[in-house]
């Protein structure tokens, strides 16, 4: 079983001369015995079995998924940064943890987020992705807590999660740590680390399509004392898909050392490569209904990239952290990060709809571009962290500062009009074969430029305040300046914005010892480049959300409920208001969408072997004018993975997951009419067996009942996601 990274500070120097001999116990407990010592792989000392078991009270030592079978996790720290478990926190919040990554081989960040309680996932072309939270686009990204902006809120190609331990998701306003973005929600990614004994592991995986994945993890001390320790994660995947003419490669390498430079300072450095290479991708996707308002109901298989289309996405990802303990109670954490992005594309998009009578699309309906992109990135974070004894109570408290500078450089170039394309355009896409003229000079076309560089400052501070029995406080603010030059294709990116406050309050009523009943009011903002009438850029778009809401601990404690009610907000967005005197557009300030609703979650363990993680979201999205809007958000939304390994049986585990949503729809473009997605359920179940301790298989079978669905109706073009298909996997530990 993998053990949790070690952090300095948190072992008393006895404990930490019999490393790897810990056992955490569910209570928050270290554990110190001759079983435990066996569960770790060491050896006991001759007088061991006389010795009592040795209990030592502490706070647990991190909060590590992996290595274990549960589909919770006791604290998170994404929403404030300060400890608190799922109660304390006064927002909702979720996580896909190892174990269920691992049970319905959730290998890309997508797969994950389709499986967490609120989101939706919208899948608009092959290789870029949207997501959504309470009827907002998610903007906001972490790894390991430390923000990570992200241009246009989509991601580009796949992002493997053979290196995450889990991925916690907080809804809701979350500006005192993401700083500026939407009221949407915080994805956190939460890297695995460094481990106090060896472990290695390889698992290979085929299935449908001719997919194939291979992934090692080797973990443990590198040096005879255990102050050095490292890591290495890498990871294969080739596929063909139920697209045409679609195929994949991935490939990664993750990399992590940690050293206890001193007895009060760990240093830790790491890197991650991956290579995504994507043959047959889209750019768009498929005509909804042709020029009479017809549905044009392709085949699931029907795809409208040409042979020669390609999407190659290439990240690099270093990270260095410095921690030192500060006495028993507190500690100072800095962090810098560094990313480094290229893309590069030839793409094929079609526009408008296909001739009602013939089938057929135009050349004219047709645009081809040659796209690079290079995003560099700049991270940077530094924040003291600690308890604080006042009037008689235990509070804790965090405060630090944060620097981030993103530069995005994108290209375009079109063919020219010489360029010919033999005037036949497309067969009817179910018939057609890929094949269309692919230009051979990109590089001596004309091109669409774009640079734009945004830099992001702040201090911040948040506190969890014992304000009396049964009652807490959470509260914090963030103060951030931000600024941006260049343009994006021709559209001014620049913004300035100074002192602005972003405030977090949240109070927590302890019903009873396991029970308790949350009110919050959280914020964010979002910059703007349009002008008011003096010439000056708008105040940023204010997004607030207000949740009120029970959390509960089921199950002897084993599970976390909540049931959430919810209101969100923008205000201050942008509506044209006129025209200056110099003939530019000026705008004012007005209510944005707003959105009300309804949350649900249960995850963790409900009976000895059972596991399960269940949400159900209803949601309510209105304009200023009170209309109904995003209507291709889903009202209705459930998320559920269970697992369960029968005691009697308890080599053997068995689960199923489930997505559900409502039916959904979207007013046409080129049409009179609406295009409509029907409510549909995706069922996906899986059984493994464990053979020895050290060797596993497993087998996923995916959209059991074969339902046909598109992946999005955010624009107005979608295309079908993968019907019926099998994943057989072997795992060998150690």
């Amino acid at each position: 079983m993998p053990f949790p990274p070690r952090r300095r500070g948190d072992i008393p120097p006895l404990l930490r001369a019999i490393r790897g001999c810990l056992g955490l116990t569910a209570a928050g407990s270290l554990l110190l015995s001759p079983v435990a010592l066996a569960q770790q792989g060491a050896t006991a000392p001759e007088a061991a079995t006389d010795l009592e078991t040795l209990t030592v009270e502490a706070e647990a030592l991190s909060v590590i998924t992996e290595g274990t079978e549960q589909y919770r996790v006791p604290l998170t720290s994404t929403a404030t940064r300060l400890d608190l478990t799922p109660r304390e926190t006064p927002q909702s919040v979720s996580t896909v943890t190892r174990a269920q990554i691992d049970d319905f081989n959730l290998d890309t960040t997508n797969d994950v987020l389709e499986s967490t309680p609120g989101v939706t996932v919208e899948r608009l072309e092959t290789d870029r992705t949207y997501y959504t939270a309470r009827g907002f686009e998610i903007s906001n990204f972490q790894v390991d807590g430390l923000r990570v902006p992200m241009p246009y809120n989509n991601v580009h190609g796949d992002m493997d999660t053979a290196i995450y331990d889990r991925v916690e998701v907080v809804r809701g306003a979350t500006g005192l740590m993401s700083g500026s973005g939407n009221p949407a929600a915080t994805v956190n990614f939460v890297r695995k680390r460094p481990t106090f004994v060896p472990q290695a592991s390889v698992s290979a995986s085929v299935g449908a399509w001719d997919q194939r994945r291979l992934e090692a993890d080797v973990a443990g001390p590198l040096d005879d004392a255990g102050r050095v320790r490292g890591r290495l994660v890498a990871a294969g995947m080739e596929s063909d898909a139920y697209l045409d003419r679609l195929s994949r490669e991935r490939r990664l390498l993750y990399g992590v050392l940690e050293a206890d430079v001193t007895d009060s300072t760990l240093v830790t450095l790491g890197h991650t490569w991956q290579q995504n290479d994507t043959d047959g991708n889209m750019w768009g996707s498929l005509p909804l209904y042709d020029s009479a308002g017809n549905p044009t109901d392709y085949d699931v298989e029907t795809s409208s990239a040409p042979d020669w289309s390609y999407w190659d996405v290439e990240t690099h990802r270093s990270f260095l952290e410095v921690q030192q303990e500060l006495g028993d109670r507190w500690s100072l954490k800095g962090t810098l990060t560094h990313l480094d992005m290229l893309s590069d594309t030839q793409l094929f998009y079609i526009y408008g709809t296909p001739n009602a009578a013939t089938g057929r699309i135009s050349d004219d309906q047709l645009t081809l571009s040659r796209y690079d992109r290079h995003l560099e990135q700049w991270v940077a974070d530094l924040h003291a962290k600690g308890d604080v004894e006042a009037f008689g109570r235990s509070h804790q408290l965090v405060v630090g500062s944060d620097w981030s500078q993103s530069r995005n450089q994108q290209r375009s170039r079109y063919p020219t009009a010489d360029f010919d394309a033999g005037g036949q355009g497309l067969p009817p896409l179910d018939d057609w074969n890929g094949r269309y003229p692919e230009p051979d000079a990109w590089v001596a076309f004309p091109g669409t430029d774009g640079d734009a560089t945004v830099k992001e400052r702040s201090v911040y501070g948040a506190a969890r305040l014992d304000l009396a029995e049964r009652w807490t406080a959470v509260a914090g603010a963030r103060l951030s300046w931000a600024d941006a030059v260049g343009e994006q294709y021709g559209s001014s990116q620049e913004t300035d914005v100074d002192n602005e406050l972003t405030p977090y309050a949240g109070l927590i009523y302890d019903v009873t010892d396991s029970a308790s009943l949350y009110a919050s009011v959280t914020e964010i903002f979002n910059p703007q480049t349009e002008i008011d009438r003096n010439g000056d850029y708008l105040d940023p778009v204010d997004g607030v959300s207000q949740e009120v809401g029970l959390k509960a601990e089921l199950f002897d404690g084993g599970a976390d409920a909540s049931l959430a009610l919810f209101r969100t907000e923008q205000d201050n967005v942008a509506q044209p208001a006129g025209t200056r005197p110099d003939g530019t557009a000026f705008f004012t300030g007005a209510d944005g969408i707003t959105s009300e609703g309804v949350e649900v979650t249960l995850a963790g363990e409900l009976a000895p072997g059972w596991q399960a993680s269940v949400g159900y979201t209803y949601l309510e999205i209105e304009d200023a004018d009170g209309e109904a809007t995003n209507t291709y958000i889903p009202r209705h939304l459930v998320r559920a993975t269970t697992s369960y390994r029968p005691a009697a049986l308890d080599a053997l585990k068995v689960g199923a997951r489930l997505r559900w949503q409502d039916d959904i729809e979207r007013d046409r473009d080129f049409a009179e009419g609406k295009t409509r997605q029907e409510a549909y359920a995706l069922v996906d179940l899986m059984a493994s067996y464990d053979f020895s301790d050290s060797l596993t298989a497993s087998l996923n079978l995916n959209n059991v009942t074969d339902e046909a669905y598109l992946t999005s109706l955010k624009w107005d073009q979608a295309f079908h996601g993968a019907p019926r298909h099998v994943m057989a996997n072997l795992t060998w530990r150690y």
